[in-house]
């Protein structure tokens, strides 16, 4: 920290309590306003308008800026999250647990909670920042170790597959990572090894379930899943797939492909099919039974490996046994890496694709999609591009700001717009935005930027900011909204659900864009992504970490009867003021004092 006069400290502290109340005092009206909202879902829990205002002021990390739309988002999303907080009193194990919902009320392909294991990596990274952790904490719980991860998930008529699994293995997920990256907020080292056996198992029902097993197959080892359950309900590259294959697929062909594979008016069409007759395994009420080999599914397992080792070598009381699971886990992860760089990146396209599994039933085995999807992005939000050879794949973000690529005039798309058969009306992710996705590419970009490029301009930082703006118009901070999906060319608002907790937000702003990063170890580190000349000020605060309470300001004019830069990022832990930067951009290490 750069020595300052008691004068300059107190105007740091004084306008430290003043955005502090400012930033309270817009959470209180906010609250009360989305409260008023007279169109929207109830409460599934016990957090509503008679008592959400209090929770939101003592749990949350508080957030203000000289951005009005992103402050009103930033708190409309911890109100929108607080609804979907839920008590649950499991009959099948006797225990109370909370659970975090997706959808109102209980949906068939939801787990007996409620709780849907698709969005569970991303509330994951939201909730972990609440204040307190008994949330997240027994939400992990309950996908982990209780009945979820027993009992098999309900076989009904949105059921569209013949894999009998867990209700935790529903869809696709990276909750042990999430894990990882709540106890790097709130460290527990007994609650870690009590979970680190339930965390393992967890795993190993991924790696026997959803890997490829055909000893011949260029897939080999890769995860699996199909487009439905990885959250992702028609995808471009299943349709290449499909169009490619011979037999039971034959029904696909690159002229009518729309009329079978193109949102849900179109399964029942495929089901009166002759080919899903004479194949009847083929198709589950006309959803073909097509596994596919991609980036998404990949990445989460190798967040899940490199969370495993690292978990196993924080756990002192595991002793050698532990450090020995630690490198076993470290080598899968490695290996695994290595088996996506050479399997799934296409060098001439300067992209990850998606191939079809290799020991598919049906279909064609080991097909390589050459269709550039968001998803392509997944193995940055992980930081699984190997460190050396990072400038190889760096090549794949040129598209990512570009209108050929995934830059929409509303939003991000999720396949590359100079496809032909780029679709962004349907009701599929041939195109489409959807937010889930959104919450993958900006914190693969952020981590790019921050971990792999060697000099991020503003140009760079830009790029973030105008994908962030988006997102935050996209909810319309009027009267703002959180749904599933948006149009990126024209779309001005996300539509399908309301108050929908299926991707992040408050994450975004904090660990993306403010640059907060967790750690294990009794430190932190600030790396703002933040364009220095967007905002005039922030204000980050009361946030729970390791135990210690840590405020952040940032503000380029401290005193306006002055001239000049007077930029000074100041950070308080405990209300004590520890350190100071001057460049807004450059990145600030704080340790903790035991």
């Amino acid at each position: 920290m750069s020595s300052c006069s008691s004068a300059k400290y107190q105007t740091y502290e004084d306008e430290r309590q003043r955005l502090q109340q400012l930033a309270s005092t817009d959470l209180s009206a906010n609250v009360a306003e989305f409260n008023s909202y007279a169109d929207r879902p109830n409460s599934d829990g016990p957090f509503d308008a008679t008592n959400n205002e209090a929770f939101l002021q003592e749990n949350i990390p508080l957030f203000s800026s000289s951005n009005t739309d992103i402050n009103r988002v930033y708190n409309y999303r911890w109100w929108m999250m607080s609804k979907h907080l839920r008590p649950y009193a499991d009959p099948l194990d006797g225990k109370d647990y909370w659970v975090v919902t997706e959808f109102f009320g209980d949906k068939p392909w939801a787990s007996l909670s409620g709780a849907i294991t698709c969005p569970a990596g991303h509330q994951f990274y939201d909730v972990r920042w609440l204040r307190d952790p008994k949330y997240l904490q027994s939400y992990a719980e309950y996908f982990m170790a209780g009945s979820a991860s027993r009992l098999n998930q309900r076989e009904n008529g949105n059921f569209l597959t013949y894999m009998s699994r867990p209700e935790s293995h529903h869809f696709s997920s990276w909750m042990v990572d999430g894990v990882d990256a709540y106890l790097r907020i709130h460290p527990n080292a007994d609650w870690m090894h009590e979970m680190l056996p339930h965390l393992e198992h967890h795993q190993a029902v991924w790696d026997s379930l959803f890997t490829v097993k055909a000893d011949d197959a260029k897939t080999q080892g890769l995860y699996k899943i199909l487009d439905l359950y990885d959250g992702m309900e028609f995808s471009l590259s299943a349709v290449l797939g499909l169009i490619e294959s011979k037999g039971a697929y034959d029904l696909y062909t690159r002229d009518n492909w729309k009329e079978y594979y193109l949102g849900w008016n179109t399964t029942g069409k495929a089901a009166e099919s002759s080919y899903a007759k004479q194949y009847p395994t083929a198709y589950r009420k006309g959803y073909p039974d097509f596994y596919l080999a991609r980036p998404s599914v990949n990445s989460y397992a190798y967040g899940n490996l490199n969370a495993l080792s690292t978990l196993h070598a924080l756990d002192k009381s595991g002793g050698s046994e532990a450090q020995r699971k630690s490198e076993v886990y470290k080598q899968r992860a490695t290996a695994l890496q290595q088996q996506v760089m050479d399997v799934l990146w296409n060098e001439e396209d300067q992209f990850f694709h998606t191939y079809s599994a290799g020991d598919n039933a049906f279909g064609i085995r080991d097909f390589e999609a050459r269709v550039r999807e968001s998803v392509g992005y997944t193995p940055w939000y992980f930081n699984m591009i190997p460190e050396k050879e990072q400038a190889r794949y760096a090549q794949a973000w040129e598209l990512f700001g570009k209108a050929e690529g995934f830059a929409g005039a509303k939003g991000m798309t999720t396949a590359e717009k100079q496809h032909p058969y780029y679709n962004e009306q349907a009701y599929a992710w041939n195109g489409r935005g959807w937010p889930f996705q959104n919450s993958v590419v900006y914190k693969a970009f952020a981590n790019y930027l921050r971990n792999y490029k060697e000099e991020v301009t503003e140009a760079d930082r830009q790029l973030l900011y105008h994908h962030i703006s988006q997102l935050t118009t996209l909810h319309d901070p009027v009267k703002p909204n959180i749904g599933e999906w948006y149009i990126p060319s024209d779309g001005e608002r996300i539509g399908g659900e309301q108050d929908y907790f299926h991707s992040t937000y408050p994450d975004i702003v904090i660990e993306d864009l403010i640059g907060f990063k967790a750690m294990h170890e009794d430190q932190f580190a600030i790396e703002p992504l933040v364009p220095a000349e967007e905002w005039d000020h922030f204000y980050l605060g009361k946030l729970r970490y390791h135990d210690h309470d840590v405020d952040i300001v940032w503000k380029k004019d401290w005193d306006e009867a002055k001239s000049g830069d007077q930029s000074m990022l100041c950070v308080w832990v405990d209300n004590k003021l520890v350190a100071t930067s001057e460049n807004l951009n450059s990145k600030l290490t704080v340790k903790l004092k035991k």
